[in-house]
């Protein structure tokens, strides 16, 4: 699976589901928007998370499981499983890491088999990060890890379309790898530890225009289980969630049930499709605007956009105008939603095409 097709089922509501495996990372990056730490220990339950997945069918599933933290690989085993069990019904499985392993100079046995089991690998990189990991240690585990028939890819982040790093960085790898390795690059966002210093998100020029929110399609599993349809971090974070965005928990619903919760939600269907802001002012314009995650995380509180959602969005007409504007983003594809989530400049470096493969081999543990 190559990053251009998994950022472009990014705006299709249910077509992923993002799973936070820990917030434990043996890294300490200074702009980690989770806050993430060796001795932090939050994390859902694997027999929670085993019977999550499990609950995907051929009939009823994601179209790929994204795995994240913290750092994911920490837990390679429970990587490996979940892995397995989503690819039999057909949904395959990323994973993005902050490479800690690549300081070995090789691929940890339980790491190779964990990252064997995947059909797409992205790797973190940017200036923090390699003051941890030197990038020649990152770029030699993902020539490892491509050669196990796993598609490779580098999730950057820099500053700002200035940033002299991104422009290095991006041309190193182009030259490396030849041009075949993609790569999405972001901005920092000011979240967890650089919520201090770092730059807002752009939002509609006038904060109150239709400004669809993609990053409301795919359903989170938070660090405690709880299931949200957003994955800012703020709100992932938040307690209690918002009711339109608390989606249920792994403990206790399977695929089925968040789907369901979040394809039928009115509330939900707009923030997709116009935006929060637009929501605000059009049926609370007494309400101050605020930013474009915090007026979504307000809508509950504000019962007449609620009743306007439901009589707009709730029936029929509501699930069309979903589906038409999901759609129209796919179609416009993943270049065009990195232009509006990431670091535009860059945003034609998701569509780098990959090295042709071959087929791949069994990984080790999923043959009969």
């Amino acid at each position: 699976m190559e990053l251009a097709e998994l950022i472009g089922l990014r705006p299709v509501p249910a077509a992923g589901v993002l799973i936070t495996l820990t917030r434990r990372c043996p890294l300490r990056c200074a702009h980690c928007s989770t806050g993430s730490a060796p001795e932090v220990r939050e994390e859902p339950g694997a027999d929670d998370l085993r019977r999550f997945v499990s609950s995907f069918t051929p009939e009823d599933r994601p179209e790929v499981m994204m795995l994240t933290g913290g750092e994911p690989l920490l837990r390679p085993g429970l990587v490996a499983s979940l892995a397995r069990s989503a690819r039999e019904s057909g949904t395959r499985t990323a994973l993005l890491s902050g490479m800690f392993f690549a300081r070995s100079g090789t691929l940890p046995p339980a790491i190779r088999r964990a990252v064997g089991t995947l059909d797409h690998f992205s790797a973190s990189l940017d200036l923090p990060h390699e003051r941890e990991v030197p990038r020649a240690d990152v770029f030699r585990a993902v020539r490892e890890i491509r050669e196990l028939g796993v598609a490779v890819s580098f999730h950057l982040t820099g500053t700002g379309p200035e940033d002299d790093y991104l422009a290095d960085v991006t041309a190193d790898i182009h030259r490396t790898f030849g041009g075949t390795v993609p790569a999405l690059v972001n901005e920092v966002r000011p979240f967890g530890r650089a919520a201090a210093w770092a730059r807002p998100a752009r939002t509609a020029p006038d904060g109150e225009g239709a400004l669809p929110c993609a990053m409301a399609a795919w359903p989170v599993v938070a660090f405690d289980g709880t299931v949200l349809a957003c994955c800012n971090q703020d709100t992932v974070d938040r307690r209690p969630a918002p009711p339109h965005l608390r989606l249920g928990h792994v403990a206790e619903d399977g695929w089925a049930a968040v789907r369901a919760g979040t394809l039928r939600s009115p509330l939900l269907r707009l923030v997709r499709t116009v935006g929060p802001a637009h929501l605000r002012a059009r049926w609370s314009p007494a309400t101050p605007a605020g930013s474009y995650c915090g007026d979504c995380r307000g809508l509950s509180d504000r019962p007449e956009v609620v009743a306007a959602a439901d009589a707009v969005a709730g029936g029929a007409a509501g699930a069309l105008l979903d589906l038409t504007s999901a759609r129209r983003q796919h179609d416009d594809g993943p270049v065009a939603l990195v232009r509006r989530h990431g670091c535009a400049p860059y945003a034609d470096l998701v569509a780098t095409p990959g090295p042709a493969r071959g087929p791949r081999p069994v990984p080790e543990g999923t043959g009969p």
